[in-house]
């Protein structure tokens, strides 16, 4: 197989890159220059933001192109229409949050969406861009499209800063703000089994939507909060605090504590999503300690800092508002 990864770089991207080579896949990179590509694969370089960035894939055939891109939709809609003859699938990853909000838990990818234009040229609406960019895709595909609706992501080579956050946190030890409950039903995917998962997908010719997140319950907020207490063997004591008293502290859900959501309308949209068609279709997802334990031996050997995508959010609580919270 071919597969042309638009970005592998980073994240997403990298995990599907180094996923194809393992598998002795030819793979090509398409990215702007600013980190190296997986060893093993040949690069293009170009800019999708500028006039001329699409140059470098003007020529060439693939077998098939996996998208992360979540930027203005017109720049799918540009490299869609520039593939469209030359390339077998597309793959986009999309998000579950382009079902219309509040979505009914549990929703699959027969809820409504939000509208979405495939030549709009900003992303201030993060919902509407992706789906501008499902929109694209499948303008210029049909049903050669495969649009994955991931919902939360974590694993190693993570730049978003969630789960680094806490196993950052966690390592400092002492006592630490656990929001509760405990029992607070997550629900996720490891990059790799996303990258796993889409690559069989492809292989396999499918097409269309799958939201793309393990079941509900895959692991617990207690369950993701001790791995990450064993993995890197610190000191520290979760401190179980109502949901009630969180909120009542001031404290910013799913941003000052990353994956965290109290009871209500954004966790139903958050973890709420039907994946029953994605496991009928071959989707595993592997166990909370595994992702935890391989995220925390890859922040080690990068030196303990996790990269921090510009285009969003520093995630994570203030040290001194978590204490005043522990000390209340």
């Amino acid at each position: 197989m071919k597969l042309l990864m638009l970005g592998g770089t980073e994240f997403v991207g990298r995990a599907v890159a180094e996923a194809a080579l393992a598998r002795g896949w030819e793979v090509t990179v398409f990215h702007r220059g600013k980190h190296a590509p997986p060893e093993g694969a040949a690069a293009l370089h170009g800019d999708r933001g500028s006039g001329a960035g699409l140059a470098a894939l003007e020529v060439g055939e693939w077998d098939a192109v996996v998208d992360t891109w979540s930027g203005a939709p017109s720049a799918v809609r540009d490299t869609a229409r520039l593939l469209a003859g030359r390339v077998g699938r597309y793959a986009y990853v999309s998000s579950n949050s382009v079902y219309a909000f509040p979505p009914t838990p549990p929703y699959d990818e027969q809820a409504p969406v939000v509208a979405g234009s495939p030549d709009a040229t900003d992303a201030e609406d993060y919902a509407q861009a992706k789906r501008g960019g499902e929109l694209a895709v499948t303008g210029a595909f049909g049903d050669r499209a495969l649009l994955l609706r991931a919902g939360l992501i974590l694993g190693p080579y993570e730049n978003i800063g969630r789960l680094p956050w806490w196993l950052t946190r966690i390592a400092r030890g002492g006592p630490v703000l656990a929001p509760g409950p405990r029992e607070l039903a997550l629900q996720y995917i490891d990059v790799r089994d996303l990258a796993a998962w889409t690559l069989d997908a492809l292989e396999a010719g499918r097409g269309g939507a799958y939201n793309l997140v393990s079941e509900v319950g895959h692991a617990t907020m207690g369950e993701f909060l001790e791995s990450c207490v064993t993995v890197t063997g610190a000191d520290a004591e979760l401190r179980w605090t109502a949901p009630a008293d969180v909120l009542a502290a001031g404290i910013a859900p799913w941003i000052e504590l990353p994956l965290w959501l109290a009871a209500g309308e954004l966790e139903d949209a958050l973890y709420g999503a039907d994946v029953s068609k994605a496991r009928a279709d071959g989707l595993r997802c592997r166990p909370i300690g595994e992702t935890v334990a391989d995220t925390w031996a890859w922040l080690q050997d990068i030196g303990g800092v996790a990269p921090q995508r510009p285009d969003r959010p520093v995630v994570g609580l203030p040290p001194e508002k978590e204490a005043a919270v522990l000390r209340g």
